[in-house]
């Protein structure tokens, strides 16, 4: 496979399984607290790593003992840690996660080290991993500036770049003229539509804004749907349902970091766009077997078998 460069967060997350999703001012109890590594960029890195890709990661944790144990983890499969600082006087990022009986999540985070990625910084270790890298992955849950600088990199250097607007931040508004692949959800879309200034209804499998969103564009949109798979739209061609592999589901937490992260370990390996989203659509049905975002991350043997099958 091709390099892959991923820029994103890197978390640990705090997770409580309950029966069900606490409302407003309600407290729910779980049997307890499970510790798991997270954040969107490092999620994504496990999940390409895990899949054959080499993988760089680009980012920030704190000089603390989560931090710490966050690129210990990293490290352990297999991902190339040295684009992420390790900065003093800020924590690590921190997600607090509850679960209820069918899989579904609320997620609150605390950016922490996050916050502090910088454009220098990115720029510095984007051109560093540029050299042999087939693909950029690139996530919001860092600041603008960085987003930014990493897109511009990249489509500097000619690279494909996958852009997973989540969230969707200002930033990505000046980004999509640059042709990244958009990787939104259905809610994502509709957030990243109205940021544009321009909407379009649901129309088939396809969901609301996301005709906008391409016209927008200059690249591809793939369209992240959960259970229902996803939906590819390229400019002058109709829009291509890739629907879901049968899946039992005990945590959707990290599902979409693993779609994001196989697409791009695929893109880099010189994957048309097709067959990349198929590998990853497989690969994040695999992912939602096991509680926490990485646990059910699948490794290339896992998902080649479910393709086969």
């Amino acid at each position: 496979m091709g390099g892959l460069v991923v820029i994103g967060a890197v978390n640990v997350d705090l997770v409580v399984a309950a029966l069900r999703l606490p409302g407003p001012g309600e407290t729910v109890v779980g049997d307890g607290v499970e510790r798991y590594g997270g954040g969107k960029g490092a999620n994504a890195a496990v999940a390409a790593a895990r899949a054959g890709a080499h993988v760089r990661l680009v980012g920030a944790v704190g000089a603390d003992e989560m931090g710490a144990a966050a690129l210990a983890e990293l490290r352990a499969d297999g991902v190339d840690i040295d684009g992420v600082a390790v900065l003093d006087g800020v924590p690590t990022g921190v997600a607090l996660i509850v679960v209820d009986g069918d899989g579904e999540n609320q997620i609150a985070v605390g950016a922490g080290a996050n916050r502090a990625v910088g454009a220098n910084h990115v720029r510095a270790a984007v051109r560093k991993a540029l050299p042999g890298a087939g693909c950029v992955l690139v996530s919001t849950e860092i600041p603008g500036g960085a987003v930014a600088a990493a897109v511009h990199a990249a489509a500097t250097a000619g690279i494909p770049c996958v852009l997973n607007p989540a969230p969707v931040i200002p930033a990505v508004a000046d980004l999509v003229a640059l042709g990244p692949v958009l990787t939104p959800n259905r809610s994502e879309c509709r957030d990243l539509a109205a940021l544009l200034g321009a909407d379009s209804p649901a129309d088939g499998v396809v969901p609301a804004g996301a005709r906008a969103v391409l016209a927008r564009s200059r690249g591809p949109v793939v369209v992240t749907l959960g259970g229902d798979g996803a939906v590819v739209l390229v400019p002058d061609r109709e829009p291509e349902h890739v629907p879901p592999r049968p899946a039992t589901v005990r945590d959707t937490t990290g599902a979409g970091d693993t779609f994001n992260g196989v697409l791009a370990a695929r893109l880099a390996a010189g994957n048309a766009l097709g067959t990349a989203v198929r590998v990853a659509t497989a690969a994040a049905s695999l992912s939602v077997g096991s509680v926490g975002a990485r646990t059910g991350m699948p490794h290339a043997d896992a998902i080649e078998a479910i393709l086969a099958g």
